[in-house]
């Protein structure tokens, strides 16, 4: 176990494998657990710059464990948001559906406002900036800037700096083909519903790569991967494809069958916009999604 110490970390290198708790408190000379608890979920460690909460998390040899010497943050705790990473420019975070990325007005409930608040309670001289949004009832992975330095590059560059973009839907029904790409031009008419053209119609051209990774042929999982980020895009795209996202009240068919619209940004892949080291951020598929598949297999198996 290597040891040295830089301005705000003391870090270690790790030399065998081991589970996060009993190295952490080893390498902190024999702390108890409930001071290495409070490290992790104060935010107070990094595993490969990364902030993990996860006690047993297996160590591998070559891992760089860094242990902050600042007090441990208040707990971030809230049941729309998780912290999934964290440093002095940027956030991520997983948001659950029902929550707007950003507010209308100032005192709308967002998750702006609630990195704000944990900003605010953990003493962090800074504000969330938005540098892309997710709709209320859609799910997964958002990065906000903590600076301004960084929201402008993140903001001016976002196609260059993101490398890998990804979402899962369930849909109703099966696209014809099993993976394809989708090109179009999508405008709004006067009631905000956005419409899809395969001709320029003076909107925006947008492309979206599709792949059904399971099928019942009621429903499916399908994996979409954006060239362009345009509002509706993926709900649009899969309802020209016949198989719209279950539980889309504006673009869907009626088919509800977990009671949420059924879209999930899952992957996040970027370069960072000060340090340029490339991010890798991904989330499992929310379960209610795959509970579809599993009662069909049940039902099958009777």
């Amino acid at each position: 176990m290597l040891r040295k110490t830089q301005s705000r970390y003391i870090i270690f290198k790790v030399r065998e494998e081991v589970e996060l708790m009993p190295f952490l408190m080893k390498a902190l000379d024999g702390i108890s657990r409930n001071k290495a608890k409070a490290i992790l979920t104060g935010g107070g460690l990094r595993v490969n710059r990364r902030i993990v909460k996860q006690h047993d998390m297996p160590l591998k040899p070559g891992d760089v464990v860094e242990v902050s010497k600042r007090k441990p943050r208040e707990e971030f705790n809230n049941k729309f948001v998780s912290l999934v990473y964290e440093d002095a420019q940027i956030i991520v975070v997983e948001k659950k559906p029902g929550i707007l990325s950003m507010g209308t007005s100032a005192k709308a409930y967002s998750v702006k406002t609630v990195l704000d608040e944990y900003f605010r309670r953990s003493h962090q001289k800074c504000t969330a900036h938005v540098v892309h949004r997710l709709d209320r009832e859609t799910s997964g992975l958002l990065v906000y800037a903590k600076t301004i330095e960084a929201e402008q590059i993140l903001e001016h560059n976002w196609h260059n700096i993101v490398t890998d973009r990804r979402y899962v839907a369930l849909t109703s029904g099966q696209p014809k083909q099993k993976q394809g790409v989708v090109e179009s031009w999508l405008k709004d008419n006067k009631a905000y519903i956005t419409f899809s053209s395969p001709e320029d119609n003076g909107g925006k051209f947008a492309r979206t790569h599709y792949k059904v990774v399971r099928t019942t042929g009621e429903f499916s999982l399908v994996e979409l991967k954006l060239d362009t980020g345009r509002k509706n895009q993926i709900r649009v795209h899969l309802q020209d494809l016949e198989c719209p996202v279950c539980g889309d009240m504006k673009y869907g068919n009626g088919s509800n069958p977990i009671g949420r619209l059924a879209l999930h940004a899952f992957r996040l892949n970027f370069y960072h916009p000060i340090t340029k080291e490339l991010l890798r951020f991904e989330t499992p598929i929310p379960k209610n999604f795959l509970s579809v598949f599993n009662k069909a297999a049940d039902k099958n198996a009777e």
